[in-house]
């Protein structure tokens, strides 16, 4: 049954993951992006209105993640006679390493499935999410599949379709995310990253993710502990956030099981086995940045955070 309007939220997430580069994604608990779809006359997809991005996010639906999710959406649903106007409430700042892009496809994607009356599945809906993130992102889906999924979700295949694996997640790990007053565009994070790995990197990276995948399963905490950085990837985008070296420093230091940097960063993330402990190793992380004369903020989450959902009861089409 086709409903009048839909809103629903998905949550921030890690890309990454330490070692999983573009393959490893996390869910978190706290900010997220809200989008509602509503039925419209003119038969297109349309955004009627941005908030919480200070006018950076273009209203262009062909150039907005939501609007590109909203409209390959329709498309799979088959109706795309269907006009959508779009409102989007960004809640995730830009550019902070938290798959901003992420959750308003995603967002969007799970609010029109939901207007149409829900044909498609939720993993139905990662296709159009994909194609929402290559307008702007690239094409990867290590923060599509957690902010539409929640958890810990691997990438196993982006072609011919999407195919995510689903992680167990240990009890009581918790997770520290802190972001400095900075911004990194993922555009910038990539170009730094270099061309050619050496043979030994490429193999402790690998090894690292197998040590990661198996830590979940076991509950093996101090595994997990051994597995979290990657010689790669943070090597090459710790010199484009000034003081995130030190504060991974202080997150170890505080008592968290691995820290480093949450997608493309600026934001930080670290993992710990209490709140008690994850709640130190925030503040020492705050701590450190500001020593560096960079303001940050910082929340702590379950690791086992739920992915996109629908916040508020359709109202019926007469």
């Amino acid at each position: 049954m086709i409903v009048r309007a839909a809103t629903a939220f998905a949550p921030a997430t890690i890309g990454n993951v330490g070692p999983g580069f573009d393959v490893l994604g996390l869910a978190v608990a706290g900010p997220g992006d809200r989008v509602t779809a509503t039925l419209a006359d003119h038969g297109d997809v349309r955004i009627t209105s941005i908030s919480g991005d200070g006018g950076a996010l273009p209203t262009d639906a062909a150039r907005n993640t939501a609007g590109v999710a909203a409209t390959f959406t329709r498309r799979l649903a088959g109706r795309e006679d269907i006009g959508i106007d779009l409102a989007i409430e960004k809640g995730i700042p830009l550019e902070s390493g938290l798959g901003s892009s992420a959750a308003s496809a995603a967002a969007a994607a799970h609010a029109v499935n939901q207007l149409l009356g829900a044909p498609l599945r939720k993993d139905d809906l990662l296709g159009p999410c994909v194609e929402a993130e290559a307008v702007v992102a690239g094409r990867h889906a290590d923060n599509i599949a957690p902010a539409l999924l929640g958890g810990l979700t691997l990438v196993c295949q982006m072609t011919p379709r999407v195919r995510i694996q689903r992680l167990p997640v240990p009890s009581d790990l918790h997770v520290v995310v802190v972001t400095p007053k900075a911004r990194v565009a993922t555009t910038n994070a990539r170009a730094v990253l270099p061309e050619n790995i050496p043979l030994s990197a490429r193999t402790r990276n690998s090894a690292n993710i197998a040590m990661l995948v198996s830590a979940c399963y076991s509950g093996d905490l101090g595994l997990l502990a051994m597995c979290i950085a990657d010689d790669v990837v943070t090597t090459a985008r710790l010199p484009l956030i000034t003081g995130a070296a030190a504060a991974i420093d202080a997150g170890r230091d505080a008592g968290a099981l691995g820290a480093t940097i949450s997608g493309a960063g600026p934001s930080l993330f670290a993992f710990c086995h209490s709140p008690v402990v994850a709640a130190a190793t925030r503040d020492a992380m705050i701590d450190a940045f500001k020593a560096a004369g960079i303001d940050a903020s910082g929340f702590v989450s379950p690791a086992e955070a739920p992915g996109s959902r629908t916040v508020q009861p359709a109202e019926t089409k007469p």
